[in-house]
């Protein structure tokens, strides 16, 4: 039994469907998104991305996430796919960002972006 029940084209056709409703403000865009990203992700994996409580973290908490030395992921940070956030003189990161980045194939890009 095939495990991807939605396909590619499917995904792609509710997107330019949703599209329009995010342009008259029916539905907000951070919404848009992550109904394209979980999309996304069953065509690909079959299964929706895990469920996490968005919080913003501390290169140390990013790294250790990435199973890296705070040392490496200082000297990749500039070639990473996540937003910094500014906080007060610290920079965090989304962990969703990081979850995205860890579950996605290609190393260079997070699903989200790719919308």
């Amino acid at each position: 039994m095939n495990k991807n029940l939605i396909r590619h084209q499917t995904v792609i056709l509710i997107g330019k469907i949703l599209h329009p409703l995010t342009e008259s403000n029916l539905i907000p865009f951070p919404e848009y998104r992550e109904i394209i990203a979980q999309l996304k992700h069953i065509a690909a994996k079959g299964d929706p991305l895990p469920v996490v409580v968005p919080k913003l973290i501390t290169m140390d908490e990013a790294a250790q996430m990435l199973g890296v030395s705070l040392a490496n992921f200082k000297k990749q940070e500039p070639y990473l796919p996540f937003k910094r956030k500014y906080v007060g003189h610290g920079i965090r990161y989304r962990n969703t960002d990081i979850i995205r980045y860890i579950l996605s194939d290609d190393p260079q890009s997070t699903e989200a972006d790719s919308n």
